[in-house]
């Protein structure tokens, strides 16, 4: 069964914090108690104040309710000895949040509840979740919604902030589009690498050991089965934490030597160990490899009607409402001359999670391998065999199909390349200076 591709690259924070919570449905059902009796002695002391930056608190509460985030997306058990570990980037990760949220207000770029309600709700439509469920789930599993909400105020927030700083610079000339494409073109074959990365940095000399122990510990979280995004989200200090982490296709010219030399010999799906780079380190996961120029692919726009059975399968004594829903499928199998018709006949009859179009999808990425072979063989706009599992039957027609080379670099490319290094030097160096500005005071 086909379902929508998920979406690579984010255009806003709500297509990033879905990504990174996209456990939190599980995370609630999961055996993990909120309220053991270490965490109600951990309660006692929720007020207490933990750091003051210029002026604003940051609450042992806060950086609790952090790391429970953090911690239940990853699917990890929220004892006292994982919020002691992840504690000390915690409050540096909100130590940074409140300086950028302060600079945002103070250049009166405030962000509206109406925003980030408009976030939560895209939070809960990506998730397939009824309005008001994510606060709800949220609450049960011990985490105040306030939490998440200041996360996507902060990032919302951010954004804006960067975009009025580029200014003009914002939308890159023309020249320096052309110029990056004929680069490009004069890359052809090279090897190039779809690469996600979480930077943590180092302010303070005095803290590195301290930063080396957490990256290490999320590293661990990584191998043990965590998702990239999330961790990416919830700890990564570059501006690609807004896209989960996703660097794109890149060659080794576009990242340091240190990280060049590690992906270089990493196979795909790997996670890094801890690269050293100038200010701070970096954790990177390669997700595919490719050359440059060269991504042959096929890609199909599909319709598929699905006629669910009430019951389980039995073969050998299937009931009558089985025998009518085969029956309906090997009739428009025969009969369905075009896409339209398949959606037509598929129109209260396909459950959510079986849509009517998957969206486009590559032929050479679809499992399990009979499902790709019957795609291959079918021509535009001749109906497949009903597809028979035991939850139903299925009838599937290929709408479009055409070959096209996804590595060809495009002007769009090329700009969102420029704009992305820009935006990244351009926070890495608010960032540095607004903590050098920063009255930050640490309390025991």
């Amino acid at each position: 069964m086909l379902r929508p591709a998920p979406r690579v690259r984010a255009a806003a924070p709500a297509a990033l914090l879905a990504t990174a919570l996209w456990g939190i449905a599980v995370a609630a059902q999961a055996q993990i108690p909120p309220h053991s009796q270490a965490a109600g002695q951990a309660a006692t002391q929720s007020n207490r104040i933990v750091a003051v930056v210029n002026g604003e608190v940051v609450s042992r509460s806060d950086i609790i309710g952090r790391a429970r985030l953090f911690a239940l997306n990853a699917g990890i058990a929220v004892a006292p000895e994982v919020l002691d570990r992840l504690t000390p980037q915690v409050t540096r990760l909100l130590i940074d949040e409140r300086l950028r949220l302060q600079e945002v207000q103070r250049r009166r770029l405030p962000v509206t509840d109406a925003e980030v309600a408009e976030q939560i709700a895209e939070l809960e439509q990506r998730n397939n979740l009824p309005n008001g469920a994510l606060r709800a789930q949220l609450q049960q599993i011990g985490i105040q919604p306030r939490v998440l909400y200041d996360q996507i105020r902060t990032q919302i927030g951010w954004g804006r902030l960067l975009r009025q700083q580029l200014g003009p610079n914002a939308v890159p000339a023309d020249a320096e589009v052309q110029d990056q494409i004929r680069n490009a073109k004069a890359r052809a074959g090279q090897p190039e690498f779809l690469v996600s990365e979480i930077f943590i940095p180092i302010d303070d000399p005095r803290t590195e050991p301290e930063t080396r122990r957490f990256v290490d510990e999320v590293i661990r979280q990584l191998r043990a089965g965590t998702a990239f995004p999330v961790a990416a989200t919830q700890f990564s200090q570059a501006q690609t934490a807004l896209q989960g982490g996703d660097l794109g296709w890149i060659r080794k010219e576009d990242v340091d030597p240190e990280v060049a030399a590690v992906i270089e010999r990493m196979p795909p799906g790997a996670i890094s160990n801890a690269i050293k780079v100038p200010g701070g380190y970096q954790i990177v996961a390669l997700r595919q490899r490719r050359e440059s120029g060269r991504d042959l692919a096929t890609l199909l726009t599909v319709r598929q009607a699905y006629f669910p059975f009430s019951s389980a399968l039995d073969p050998n004594n299937p009931t009558q409402q089985q025998r009518d829903q085969v029956d309906k499928a090997q009739r428009l199998a025969a009969g369905a001359r075009s896409c339209d018709a398949v959606e037509q006949a598929a129109r209260g009859g396909s459950g959510a999670d079986r849509p009517v179009d998957p969206g486009q999808i590559r032929l050479e990425t679809v499992t399990p391998p009979p499902l790709r072979a019957m795609l291959a063989s079918l021509t535009p706009g001749k109906a497949s065999q009903p597809i028979l599992t035991p939850e139903g039957v299925m009838v599937m027609m290929v709408c479009t199909k055409e070959q096209r080379n996804l590595a060809e670099f495009t002007p769009e490319q090329a700009q969102q390349q420029l704009l992305r290094d820009r935006v990244e030097l351009l926070s890495r160096q608010l960032q540095r200076d607004l903590r050098r500005r920063a009255q930050i005071e640490m309390r025991n």
